[in-house]
């Protein structure tokens, strides 16, 4: 009772000083458990400041009220430093501001929640850049990244977070404000100077001389010879001294141009070693990684191992220049120099995502972080991977080193087994040993992302028991009270505790789905989420899909990580109670558009479309469904019902009193318009000309059509248009005897007991060999055939087999058809890739097909927005219409007069109708137009 009482009290107390939003319940406290590491603590609540005195107030009255604070940017926190047990301070959502860029002074005035891209896009037009540059960097803040002191691939010329920070304005807990500046006593804590006076022999003595060395505090930044610098000795702090209410940051000179100079070597150490001898060449980056953490190799010399060296010029010549310098010095087994952007970014994402891939081995088994960001001098770089590769060994585990060569900096995920108690112990042995190692090599437990909970616990073995002892000294002065962060850094709570793993079920939950990448195991599937956060982006990457949603509404519950944090709260069962029949894990998936973008983008393969139709199963079980569960959701079944009286109800439709009635009554939104059912559906036109095909010569010329319910009952001339083409490139075109449904929409809503009725009704009904080509018009269909049914149904070797036969028009085209000469068209084609399609099934053969037909111009990425029954839902229409106007509006809008606009998914197309007054075609429809000549058809702009 006294407990409730007091957190009714601070509560109160919070929402009467703070103006930015107060949060107790249950999902803001769920979505903060945990950051980028394998630790988890349950916070009280939530606080999102305003601005600088909000978060001020809210460190008064929690020192009042003796409730620990936890500053918290991006979330991407490595070594367990964003959770915590008190109130954490959501720095993301209000104080995101870039307050003043003065291009003259190369230097800028930032809020601690700006994310580093955003700083990167303001400075870029001024020539300039801020150098340091973690992978996170499209989603992790500069109060992160100067609570961590991050570095990122750049450090090698530009240096670290620490070294680009001029000033700091600090809020205490209690809320007193102070500034930190360079070359200045002013603004240090009472006794701070005093203490630094004492012990100078110690702080000359007791820090290594590396470039990453991130770990403890940076008291040798007081040191009289190097300034005092304040602001210098507050970076790494991981928000244990303050919070960073403003930043006055350094900017850097952009190179004009780009090169990337790619080595490949016979191994990692061969690798690590040559890394050294490069930087009197004065690089931007040295990058290392092996092989085994690389899945495709496309675009990589030969080798075990590869070098990134990217170098700069005011020109493309002068960088290309610098980088074939390098080569000829580089002495690799093979190499190559990159100058296009295009490429650069495809191999800069093989790196960049490997904080995400390397948590997965290449024979699918776990990987998890803790000893990711070791650095030693980058001359023992070498020596130290053998040995840590013969550490691994002894313990009997496994890890993919990559990281920052240059530098000295090695990151790596261990298939440590931190589920049980002899794991942990390994776990625990393990970091034990390996910090003597490092040590024993001049570095540093923490190179990058900072000690946290991970190593905090053994930094005497690095600095001595009177160094850390220095450090608590430290922490004291700045915060007496011990609130801030308490258990990183300074006194921490051992490296075993707090593991997020500890919570979740000790047996498989009783799911559906099959997860077959996670050992059927659905708890398995909800750990994949590490928390790197690339689905926080507020800008799509290139033709990334994940998350729409998030960028909609830039609310973590919105995003793939919120979601799957919701969901692994779920399973704990400590904050999130009442399991599957959970509210706030149904109202977080309630704007998931299950665009399965996740499934592709997510560096470790979230598949949050599929977790969405596996809880949604669950939560109505035995219960009323929403309305347009049970109109949209068995969608083929009433198109089935309607196809003989459709000019009926489409006469009914265009009575405005009657068609709002139907959409208030099925749970539609009232801005959409009900689509037109065809007149005469596919599968009817098709059996009326059934025989009149080409004749068949042989089993490969045979290929059958799926009768998709949207192709059949909505826009039949898509059918129509495919058939043309198949029979053109020679073939004769089969279809099922009897209806058929992939379950597409009883998927998406959750009836998976219903789903798989339907698809063992369409196995029993197909009536030709599984096993040959199917082809398969209709995006969302498509991939549900793919993935949805062997995971639904894995016991049956037929749908694996349906699976493996599915193609698209333009996969069937190239694989099976390959010298058929398609109509040439020559036309300019704007519109959108199907978010299903870059998902699952991809787009390659689509895109080489339109550049065989001379259909030029690129298809936006992204989500249109309607996805399938989702934009048509109440309290759906904001997301959805936001979501088309991310890429697909503005890229359609953008084209020029007498573009053709492609959209092979019937929702898009939709979307593109209702919300922007566009017809746009099929692919297959285009091919068709062409086959009667390029001026039969006009534009359909």
């Amino acid at each position: 009772m006294a407990e409730r009482q007091d957190r009714t009290a601070l509560v109160r107390a919070l929402g009467s000083a703070v103006r930015g939003e107060v949060e107790f319940g249950t999902t803001a406290r769920a979505l903060m458990t945990m950051d980028a590491s394998n630790y988890r603590r349950v916070p009280l609540g939530v606080v999102a400041p305003r601005d600088a005195d909000d978060v001020a107030a809210a460190l008064a009255v929690c020192r009042a009220h003796a409730v620990p604070v936890v500053p918290r940017g991006g979330g991407t926190s490595i070594a367990g430093q964003a959770t915590g047990t008190g109130v954490v301070l959501d720095l993301t959502r209000h104080l995101g501001k870039i307050v003043e860029l003065d291009a003259a002074s190369r230097t800028a005035v930032v809020q601690p929640g700006v994310v580093l891209d955003d700083l990167r896009a303001a400075a870029a037009p001024h020539g300039l850049t801020f150098g340091p540059d973690p992978s996170t960097h499209s989603r992790c803040t500069l109060g992160g990244m100067i609570g961590n002191n991050a570095c990122g691939s750049h450090s090698v010329a530009w240096g670290t977070t620490a070294d680009n920070v001029h000033a700091l304005t600090v809020a205490r807990y209690g809320g007193d404000t102070l500034r930190l500046d360079r070359g200045r006593w002013d603004g240090a804590p009472a006794g701070l100077r005093e203490l630094v006076g004492s012990h100078l022999a110690l702080l000359r003595t007791g820090f290594p001389e590396l470039p990453r060395r991130i770990s403890g505090y940076a008291l040798d930044a007081l040191l009289p010879e190097r300034g005092p610098d304040l602001a210098r000795a507050f970076c790494g702090s991981e928000g244990t001294l303050g919070v960073m209410t403003e930043a006055t940051v350094r900017l850097v000179e952009a190179p004009g141009s780009r090169a990337l100079a790619v080595l490949g070597y016979a191994d990692e150490s061969a690798a690590a070693e040559a890394a050294p001898g490069l930087l009197p060449y004065r690089p931007l980056t040295v990058e290392g990684m092996a092989a085994d953490l690389v899945r495709e190799p496309a675009g990589l010399p030969r080798g075990g191992a590869w070098l990134f060296v990217e170098t700069g010029g005011d020109t493309p010549a002068e960088a290309r220049a610098h980088a074939e310098r390098i080569l000829r010095a580089a002495d690799a087994v093979d190499a190559a120099v990159v100058t296009d952007p295009a490429g650069q970014r495809a191999l800069w994402r093989i790196r960049e995502d490997a904080s995400g891939t390397a948590t997965r081995m290449q024979d699918g088994s776990e990987a998890w972080p803790g000893w990711e960001d070791c650095a030693v001098p980058p001359a023992r770089l070498g020596p130290y991977l053998r040995d840590f590769r013969a550490l691994l060994t002894a313990h009997g585990l496994r890890g993919t080193p990559y990281g920052h060569f240059g530098d000295g900096c090695i990151h790596v995920r261990i298939d440590f087994d931190l589920l049980s108690g002899d794991g942990l112990a390994r776990f625990r042995r393990f970091s034990e040993e390996l910090a003597v190692l490092v040590v024993a090599h001049g570095g540093s437990l923490s190179g990058e992302h900072g000690d946290g909970q991970a190593r905090a616990e053994l930094l005497p073995r690095m600095y001595g028991d009177e160094l850390v002892a220095l450090f608590g000294r430290f922490k004291d002065l700045w915060d007496p009270d011990g609130g801030m962060n308490p258990g990183i850094l300074a006194r921490p709570a051992r490296l075993d505790e707090n593991i997020r793993f500890d919570v979740l079920p000790k047996r498989p939950v009783d799911v559906t789905f099959g997860y077959p990448h996670d050992g059927g195991d659905f708890t398995a599937a909800v750990r994949r989420c590490v928390g790197v956060a690339k689905c926080r982006t507020a800008q799509p990457v290139g033709t990334d899909v994940m998350c729409p949603s998030f960028r909609a509404t830039g609310e973590e519950a919105h995003s793939t990580r919120g979601r799957a944090r919701l969901l692994h709260e779920m399973l704990a069962g400590e904050v999130v109670t009442d399991g599957w029949r959970s509210k706030e894990v149904r109202d977080a998936l309630d704007l998931c558009l299950s665009c399965r973008g996740c499934r592709s983008d997510c560096p470790v393969g979230v598949d949050m479309a599929t977790y969405k139709a596996e809880f949604l199963h669950h939560h109505y079980r035995g219960r009323l469904r929403p309305a347009t569960h049970y109109l949209m959701g068995r969608l083929p079944r009433w198109l089935r019902l309607a196809a003989p009286v459709a000019p009926v109800l489409n006469a009914l439709a265009r009575i405005r009193p009657l068609a709002a009635l139907a959409k208030r009554l099925a749970g539609i939104t009232a801005e959409r318009t009900i689509p037109v059912l065809a007149g005469e559906t596919f599968t009817r036109w098709a059996r009326k000309r059934r025989g009149r095909g080409t004749v068949i010569l042989s089993s490969d010329q045979v290929v059958t059509v799926w009768p998709d319910t949207f192709t059949n009952h909505l826009s039949p001339e898509v059918g129509r248009a495919a058939v043309r083409v198949l029979e053109a490139a020679g073939r004769t075109v089969l279809y099922p005897e009897r209806g058929v449904c992939c379950g597409l929409t009883y998927v998406s809503t959750g009836q998976l007991d219903k789903a798989r009725t339907v698809m063992r009704r369409t196995l029993d009904r197909m009536g030709f060999s599984l096993g040959d080509p199917l082809v398969v018009l209709e995006p969302s269909c498509a991939a549900t055939l793919r993935t949805d049914l062997p995971e639904l149904l894995p016991d049956d070797p037929r749908a694996a087999e349906l699976a493996g036969s599915v193609r698209t028009l333009a996969q069937y085209l190239e694989e099976f058809a390959p010298d058929w000469q398609p109509p040439r068209l020559n036309r300019r084609v704007a519109g959108q890739t199907h978010c299903h399609q870059h998902a699952v099934l991809g787009d390659a053969a689509e895109r080489r097909l339109r550049e065989r037909v001379g259909l030029e111009g690129e298809l936006s990425g992204g989500c249109c927005g309607l996805a399938g029954n989702f934009g048509f839902e109440r309290g759906h229409w904001d997301v959805s219409v936001a979501c088309a106007e991310e890429q697909l509006l503005p890229s359609v809008r953008g084209a020029e007069p007498g573009t053709d606009i492609l959209a092979d998914g019937f929702s898009c197309r939709t979307q593109l109708a209702q919300l922007a007054g566009v017809r746009a075609r099929h692919l297959a429809e285009l091919l068709a137009e062409g086959l009667d000549g390029p001026a039969a058809h006009p534009s359909g702009n």
